[in-house]
């Protein structure tokens, strides 16, 4: 399984970094992924979730 939101799909994307001097190194812009317990199609299952989609209410908590 990758490291990826299971709602929006969101996942690691590749970009650089760009210091003062205007030199660049490659670097990974990382979502903030959290492992919680959601039911998802019926099912309780410990999956990956972003905080944008735990904040806007896209997914129900197991209890």
């Amino acid at each position: 399984m990758s490291f990826k939101c299971v709602v929006c799909g969101k996942a690691p994307v590749a970009g650089r970094t760009i210091s003062h001097s205007h030199r660049t190194t490659n670097r990974v812009f990382r979502p903030n992924l959290q492992r919680l317990r959601i039911v998802l199609d019926n099912k309780v299952s410990r999956e990956y979730v972003c905080t944008s989609c735990i904040r806007s209410g896209k997914i129900k908590k197991a209890v």
